[in-house]
């Protein structure tokens, strides 16, 4: 399986993310032509080596046409001109929404005034191009992501938001060509250190903000996404760069078990006084074989005892610790009706066991068998719907990954909010599918 690993020890941008992804062997010309069939018009794409601290990376550079920059302000010189005729007087008025600064590593080196564009120009835009499905689908995630966390923060419908950065040439740029980077790498999953940002506070079009900024805050919110304070007085994480890898990663942590295959650099733009670069690690993950041991099975035929009982007795023996607990019912000499009482345990525990068949049961015998098992590795995870959290456990191995919902996290839902709980697993799994593929 072909995986990534997105080290982010200087935190990530769009252009940080494109320049490693091209830095790791995707054909220039192909990306570009690619990229046209966005249909999108009135820039031009600057793709070269670059070295920072004696190690060299890729650089993208978006950069806005004269003609194209000319167009927007005759356009925005109208809608200026039409609103002070609707009001009388001078009124000053954006429709962008967003932060006016070019976010983070790229964002600082160009200040072109761009024309406002709202999440369904955008969807559209991409829908009517005739670019991959599945790069398609990705980038409107990567959007929808965005525009929802600014909706938030500006107090507004996500479908009113006109914002500045995501909407802005070199963003669509940054999304739309990472998404099709990572279908022309045949990228099956991805990956991610914890982020790192800078602090301090940075200057847009509301004035002073924070760092991290309001919409990267957002997106973390219930995310799981460690981030991790550097001491830099900047923005390192901005809202593209934080939109794209929430979408992609399946992981945030150590690099998972994998052959390194390529290595690849993706350059920022200012000088922080460190090695200012996004790091992308591809190779092939090293499938975990899962593993295998010897355990007890302790087993009794009782035939003299209530249901009600024995269901008690199997749930004392959960709770101290057995593997698995099973009741089979079987037939006894003279067609007698009864269960074999079954408890899987660790061999070094079994005697605590046995004292609580004994005392629980009116068994006088318990017969004692070594078993071997193979066992998918197992991890639990918690996914947000928006009817709350709910952990799913995760098992691979042997080439194989697999997930299951918690019964009880879903109960707990279904019952809140009167949705079937077959609903609620369907939600819960389509939640957790990016970790199971």
């Amino acid at each position: 399986m072909k995986v990534l690993y997105f080290d982010c020890f200087s935190g990530i941008s769009g252009d940080m993310t494109l320049g490693a992804l091209i830095d790791l062997g995707v054909d220039k010309e192909l990306f570009k032509s690619e990229l046209d069939k966005l249909n999108l018009s009135g820039y031009d794409i600057v793709i070269g080596n670059k070295s920072k601290n004696g190690i060299i990376g890729t650089d993208v550079d978006v950069i806005i046409n004269e003609e194209y920059e000319k167009l927007q302000e005759r356009l925005k010189r109208h809608e200026e001109h039409q609103h002070l005729h609707k009001h009388g007087h001078p009124h000053e008025h954006s429709h962008e929404h967003g932060h006016h600064h070019k976010h983070g590593h790229s964002e600082d080196s160009h200040q072109h005034s761009h024309s406002a564009r709202n999440l369904k120009s955008i969807e559209t835009m991409i829908d009517w191009s005739d670019l991959n499905q599945n790069v398609k689908d990705f980038s409107k995630r990567v959007f929808r992501e965005i525009a929802k966390a600014e909706a938030k923060v500006h107090n507004k419908d996500i479908n009113e938001v006109h914002f500045h950065e995501v909407g802005a040439i070199d963003s669509i740029v940054d999304i739309v060509g990472a998404a099709i980077c990572l279908d022309l790498l045949g990228i099956q999953r991805v990956h991610s250190s914890p982020l790192h940002d800078g602090h301090g506070f940075i200057e847009c079009q509301h004035g002073i903000i924070p760092v991290p900024v309001p919409a990267v805050m957002e997106m973390l919110k219930n995310s799981d996404i460690p981030l991790v304070s550097e001491d830099v007085n900047t923005e390192l994480v901005t809202p593209t760069g934080m939109g794209i890898i929430k979408c992609l990663s399946s992981g945030f942590g150590n690099m998972p078990a994998m052959t390194v295959e390529k290595v690849g650099y993706g350059m920022g733009k200012r000088e922080t006084g460190r090695f200012n670069a996004l790091r992308v690690v591809m190779g092939t993950l090293v499938e975990n074989k899962g593993s295998s041991d010897e355990i007890t099975l302790l087993e009794t035929n009782i035939d003299d005892m209530t249901p009600e009982a024995l269901g008690y007795t199997a749930e004392a023996l959960l709770e101290a610790g057995a593997l698995d607990v099973f009741i089979t019912p079987v037939y006894m000499k003279k067609s007698r009706p009864a269960s074999i009482l079954s408890v899987l345990v660790n061999e070094e525990k079994e005697e605590k066991f046995v004292d609580i068949i004994l005392r629980e049961t009116s068994t006088l015998g318990i017969r004692k068998s070594s078993v071997k098992r193979y066992c998918m590795d197992r991890e639990m995870i918690e996914v947000e719907t928006q009817y709350g959290k709910a952990r799913v456990k995760i098992a691979s191995g042997y080439g194989i990954r697999k997930a299951a919902p918690e019964y009880e996290d879903c109960k707990e839902i279904a019952k809140r909010t009167g949705l079937p709980l077959r609903e609620v697993y369907e939600l819960v799994m389509e939640k957790a599918g990016k970790h199971v593929i």
